[in-house]
């Protein structure tokens, strides 16, 4: 099977070797004997809903992001109805902050956002940077951890009543205040957690693979063969690990 992936602004939104959540996708759907074709998406770039089972955003420093934001914003229609057409999406921190309804700077100045996660992200003082470690809040896989790193100055403030990923065990999450981290939309799932994400999760990675391969079959989303993940497990262990031994810290 081909599972067609859209990588949006990978020349731009590419830091903390976010990229390598390509690589592990690449990787578990060769593993099952997938074939992971991945369209970059940079400006200007025709995107038409239903042409890919996955879209990828990954992270980018404050003057990359301020460069195709209102690229990103003019594609919040077609980003959303492939959301809904049943695409798996899955945003990193700058992206995850992007796909809200916008980001309010320190000067009042507001960056207009893609309109697909419900929630604004307004500019703190200082960064919150350091290993963070989830429990899944993900309705299949309630409990799960999720080990990842964070930094980001700005504060996402979810809408009422919208579903974040994960409860922050340490670490500071969307907010620094909530105790909750990222949202999900959908097949859709944002969060503020680099490092890349997906080598020391690859559960999150199979499932986000899953949604991809029902939404390029038609079908409803089915578990994929395990994979051996001694490696990803200890990575995963020293992640939560480091993590653990930082503790919570409020913003």
């Amino acid at each position: 099977m081909i599972i067609r992936v859209g990588h949006l602004y990978p020349e731009y939104l590419n830091i903390y070797a976010d990229r390598g959540n390509i690589a592990v996708f690449t990787r578990r759907a060769a593993a099952r004997g997938h074939e992971l074709r991945v369209d970059p998406v940079t400006l200007d770039t025709p995107l038409e809903p239903g042409s890919h089972d996955l879209l990828y955003v990954g992270g980018g420093q404050d003057r990359e992001q301020a460069m195709i934001a209102p690229d990103l914003a003019a594609r919040g229609d077609t980003m959303r109805a492939a959301v809904e057409g049943g695409a798996a999406l899955l945003a990193v921190c700058g992206g995850y902050q992007l796909l809200g309804r916008g980001y309010r700077g320190r000067d009042g100045s507001w960056l207009e956002g893609a309109g697909l996660f419900p929630h604004e992200t307004l500019a703190g003082e200082t960064r919150m940077i350091g290993d963070v470690l989830l429990e899944s809040t993900l309705d299949e896989a309630p409990g799960r951890t999720i080990a990842g790193f964070e930094n980001h100055a700005g504060r996402t403030v979810l809408d009422p009543g919208a579903k974040p990923v994960g409860r922050v065990v340490a670490g500071y999450g969307n907010d620094g205040a909530s105790g909750f981290e990222g949202c999900r939309v959908g097949r859709a799932v944002g969060t503020y957690l680099h490092g890349p994400l997906l080598p020391r999760n690859p559960w999150l990675a199979d499932l986000l693979l899953s949604w991809a391969v029902a939404h390029a079959t038609g079908g409803d989303p089915e578990a994929l063969a395990p994979l051996p993940d001694e490696l990803e497990e200890a990575a995963h262990a020293v992640a939560a690990a480091r993590a653990r031994s930082r503790g919570g810290k409020p913003a």
